[in-house]
């Protein structure tokens, strides 16, 4: 695996690991770690992105 390709992988399963905890917060009702969550995965969705964009253009 390149460099490249561990990334994005570390990436995703960090996006996908928020989502989890979206669940579980809404389960637990926690307004606030549901928040914190959903900001978290917009986050590395958007570092994905930009990391994306950076080194395949």
């Amino acid at each position: 695996m390149t460099r490249y390709q561990l990334v994005t992988l570390a990436l995703a399963i960090g996006v996908a690991a928020c989502f989890v905890a979206v669940g579980i917060a809404i389960a637990e009702k926690s307004v606030l770690g549901t928040i914190v969550c959903l900001i978290g995965s917009g986050l590395l969705m958007g570092a994905g992105f930009r990391y994306k964009k950076k080194h395949l253009s």
